[in-house]
């Protein structure tokens, strides 16, 4: 598949990582609802979008695969005796939120390239972690969900561009790009994903 977005405005400061490995069950807490999560928005896009139909397979097929992310996260969690958390809100994806737009193409745009978005961010700090642990197996685990969450990214493009023109989609990924840059400039650092 080729690449059908574009690349993140800022990188994440590589110092973000030391607080995950300090803080890593607390981390793979938050990281299991992340992944649970991602599952349910891919679900509910079959759900909102059922006339799409060009999208609904690769939908369900994402919607699988990070239940399957999630299934792996609560086996590492079980091992380490690590509980599942209430789910809290998530400053970052909150604050990409705001930038929805009405109207039923614009937000279908919107909630497709902020789901882009996200997934491009979750690759970038699943890189950072996999280079940073120490644990081998840790370390592949996090190297997959890396090229898995980059992969996720260009789904999300390639999907809208089914049904809204190249140069829409992608001046709206520039626009929410640099959203994101801003956003993630602002944020606290926390035992989070995001």
């Amino acid at each position: 598949m080729a690449k059908k977005s574009i690349d993140l405005l800022i990188a994440t400061d590589p110092n973000w990582v030391n607080v995950i490995l300090e803080n890593f069950d607390e981390f793979l807490a938050d990281h299991a609802n992340c992944e649970r999560k991602a599952s349910a928005l891919a679900m509910s896009m079959v759900v909102k979008y059922p006339d799409r139909s060009k999208i609904i397979p690769a939908l369900i097929e994402l919607a699988q695969e990070e239940l399957q992310h999630f299934k792996e996260v609560y086996e590492l969690m079980q091992q380490r005796g690590i509980r599942l958390i209430k789910d809290t809100q998530d400053p970052y994806v909150n604050q990409l939120l705001t930038a929805l737009r009405h109207g039923r193409d614009q937000r279908f745009l919107d909630q497709m390239l902020i789901a882009s978005v996200i997934e491009c961010r979750g690759a970038e700090r699943f890189r950072m972690i996999a280079q940073a642990l120490t644990d081998e197996s840790l370390r592949c685990f996090y190297r997959d969900l890396w090229a898995c969450e980059a992969k996720h990214g260009h789904i999300f493009v390639d999907m809208v561009l089914n049904y809204i023109e190249p140069d829409m989609v992608y001046l709206r990924l520039d626009e929410l790009m640099a959203i994101e840059a801003e956003i993630i400039q602002t944020l606290d650092w926390r035992p989070s994903l995001h």
